[in-house]
């Protein structure tokens, strides 16, 4: 969050987590992480964040369109990250062809699966690898955070994790890579992603482009709701701090999963430093990266402690496909009541059988008529001979469009995936949810509150008794007409359009441009005269063919640069978490040092083998450059095990400690101006004469300021209180102390009268 008053996700959480205040969390059986706080340390928070994140009320109202009299931003190669079911990329496939209509070039890197989807909304393709079939399978048979140990013994989670260093190096590639099908160059300008995808915040970074996130579901702490994957126990009635901290413990455990993964990938791919454990699982709050959801504030009001940097832009919805039904759905639908919807969607399950004999069961109790979807999961009956059942009441379907479909029917039966959820709400369709996992759940319990549905039945415990009372209440006047209340506000919602305002509205606009030609972004930065010139790609290309440039003035422009530090709390804690840093990085330095060394001779041991063509006494030229290949392997990881060390003791500790001492006035109340950014040795100089000249400023000022505090609180014991404090508060905000001098409300100013 971008205000200066917004907490911090780290406020409360790093202290926390290593307190008996957290006194479980653990995964549970619906996806979600199960969380436990103590309640009366959860009364101290609520009080320490409800002074935090009192916010300007204008931060709660909903996005205002940009001005048309605002310049339009530049052409910009824009890339679109996303995983997920087709129900996750579709949002995005929509608001792409919203960029479009902005003069945009736009590119969606997703799973192959959807190639054709993606290239028939007219947007460019990259593929990234992984796939969301077998992604679903394994969430539905381990739907927590940590595996069960049938999967471990199975050998699903080496599986998974291999598919996720596959997608993150595709990621990477989608940023850089010409199209693979028409070979027309792209570099990503700038990086709109949802927060599963984990590389989108380090391609920015390597890039130093802006990164806009969006979603489906909250993904931005607040007091308001628990996250969506997270199971508070005990109350949860209100506003509480169990509800924002729950944001970032399942942050937390989801980076202790595969941050070994993603920092290996910073290393050795994008060539960035690793990231330390305590600031991987809360970047996107740390950096205040914006934010869109596309969701409508009717069904999930938009929380007060939500900074400026976060909008809630409404549902996001593609052009309905054209739809011809086939005779027998045409005929089905003509002979009777309206039917409810029942499908699962992309949820693949194994006990199909149980799932079909519950929904027929709960559909005879009431005597009502079905449409039933296969999907991905084939949903007839065992008794079914024919691809529908004989009972007349009940049709089993296939693909078709749920925007024709939910116009059909009466009420809709589904997992509670967020697409699903808000196709059905926008028709005022009132929803049953049986969720699977994930933030199934959280849209469950957000239609019951709303009225427009019953709560959600878990997978787990759906019977036919259930279903069917389920749908009772669905069918009831009370639910339709909440439903029909929620799609009224939704009917005037225009969610991909908002979603690319506020995309515009956070773009980095200064430095943006090139001053040659302004329509378009610039990429580099040339080293003129007098200063630093923006350049396109297109302005470099001319003007270097005609030797106006020359290439060693040349550098990489970043629109949006991107620092990551170590947030420090005090000099202890601090050391200590350097040291134990510096041996993490030794330890693996020496693991490396041994199993790498072994994976090269055994890649030149496979080469060694005899092909065909050459016969049994041939060999293979890789033959000659094994025992090199492997000692270089060796002496590079000896030499990182040299570098491990240096940089710990000359470095990382050092700075540990001395971050430490500046952030001690945050400890009893005070603030602690955030120093500019050092990405070199020039810069470097330059804030370490600025962090002196303050220093010293700050801390003859404080000397009086405190001594004299101390003096009129405590008498003679509080002047040397005051005396220690004053010495020790040299790096506090001297901007605020300069205010309160100049307000003529401040201690110092009565001291000197």
């Amino acid at each position: 969050m971008n205000d200066s008053n917004a907490p911090k996700q780290g406020d409360g959480f790093d202290t926390l987590s290593l307190s008996p205040t957290l006194q479980d969390h653990e995964t549970n059986g619906d996806g979600r992480v199960d969380i436990d706080i103590d309640p009366r340390a959860s009364k101290q928070l609520d009080k320490i964040l409800t002074s935090q994140t009192s916010h300007d009320p204008a931060n709660a109202r909903p996005l205002r369109p940009l001005s048309p009299t605002s310049t339009p931003p530049p052409n910009l190669n824009i890339l679109i990250q996303v995983i997920g079911s087709r129900g996750d990329i579709q949002p995005f496939a929509a608001l792409g062809h919203e960029l479009q209509k902005h003069g945009h070039r736009v590119r969606l890197a997703t799973h192959d699966t959807f190639r054709t989807f993606v290239q028939s909304a007219g947007l460019e393709f990259f593929p990234v690898g992984g796939d969301p079939s077998e992604l679903m399978a394994y969430m539905v048979k381990n739907p927590g955070l940590i595996p069960s140990m049938g999967s471990i013994r199975a050998g699903d989670i080496q599986s998974k994790r291999k598919m996720v260093a596959e997608m993150l190096d595709g990621f990477w590639r989608s940023c850089i890579d010409a199209d693979p099908e028409t070979g027309a160059p792209f570099v990503a300008d700038a990086i709109v992603a949802n927060p599963p995808g984990f590389a989108h915040v380090h391609c920015a970074q390597a890039l130093g482009v802006p990164l806009h996130v969006m979603f489906t579901m909250p993904w931005t702490s607040t007091r308001a709701f628990p996250h969506p994957l997270a199971n508070l126990k005990g109350k949860d009635e209100g506003p509480s701090a169990g509800k924002y901290l729950s944001y970032g413990i399942v942050e937390f455990m989801t980076w202790k999963g595969l941050g070994d993964l993603v920092n290996r990938w910073r290393e050795d791919t994008l060539c960035l430093e690793p990231i330390a454990t305590s600031e991987g699982c809360r970047l996107l709050e740390s950096l205040a990266i914006p934010f869109a959801y596309f969701f409508s504030p009717a069904l999930v009001p938009r929380p007060a402690d939500w900074g400026s940097n976060v909008d809630v832009c409404g549902f996001v919805f593609r052009d309905p496909p054209k739809y011809e039904p086939p005779a027998a759905l045409r005929k089905f639908l003509d002979a009777g009541s309206r039917p409810v919807y029942i499908g699962f969607g992309s949820i693949v399950v194994d006990d199909a059988d149980r799932i079909a004999t519950i929904i027929h069961e709960a559909v005879s109790l009431l005597g009502i008529r079905a449409i039933i979807s296969s999907g991905w999961t084939n949903l007839a009956s065992e008794t079914d001979a024919e691809p529908n059942p004989p009972n007349p009441d009940i049709f089993h379907i296939g693909e078709c469009p749920h925007e024709w479909l939910f116009q059909q029917v009466a009420a809709v039966v589904h997992h509670g995936g967020a697409g699903t959820t808000a196709c059905g709400l926008g028709y005022g369709k009132p929803t049953i949810v049986v969720p699977f996992f994930g933030d199934q759940p959280f849209w469950g319990r957000m239609i019951a509150e709303a009225g427009a549905g019953p709560p959600p039945i878990p997978y787990a415990a759906l019977t036919s008794r259930k279903l069917a009372d389920g749908l009772s209440y669905a069918l009831s006047p009370q639910a339709l007409a909440a439903a029909l209340e929620i799609a009224n506000t939704m009917s005037v919602e225009q969610g991909a359009r908002v979603a690319v305002e506020a995309f515009h509205k956070h773009l980095p606009r200064a430095g943006l441009r090139c001053e040659l030609f302004p329509q378009e972004t610039a990429a580099w930065s040339y080293k003129g005269e007098h200063r630093a010139v923006r350049l396109s790609k297109r302005a470099v290309a001319i003007l270097t063919a005609r030797g106006v440039l020359e290439e060693k003035k040349l550098k990489l422009h970043e629109t949006k640069p991107f620092t990551i530090d170590i947030q420090r709390w005090d000099p202890i804690t601090a050391i200590s978490a350097a040291s134990v840093s510096t041996l993490a990085d030794m330890g693996q330095a020496t693991a490396r040092l041994v199993y790498e060394p072994i994976s090269e001779a055994r890649q030149s041991s496979t080469s060694r083998q005899p092909s065909p063509a050459r016969g049994s006494g041939a060999s293979s030229p890789a033959v000659e450059k094994a025992s090199p290949s492997v000692a270089v392997a060796t002496s590079a990881r000896a030499g990182k095990i040299v570098t491990s060390v240096a940089k710990g003791v000359l470095v990382s500790i050092p700075l540990a400690a001395t971050e430490g001492l500046r952030a001690v006035p945050r400890l009893y109340g005070e603030d602690v101006k955030r120093h500019a950014d050092v990405r070199d040795f020039k810069s470097g100089a330059v804030v370490a004469g600025q962090e002196f000249r303050n220093g010293m400023a700050g801390a003859a000022m404080d000397i009086v300021t405190y001594t004299y505090r101390g003096k009129r609180d405590e008498g003679p014991m509080g002047v040397a209180k005051g005396l220690a404090k004053g010495v020790g508060n040299g790096e506090v905000d001297s901007e605020r102390k300069y205010r309160e001098r100049k307000e003529g409300g401040g201690d110092l100013a009565h001291t000197a009268r």
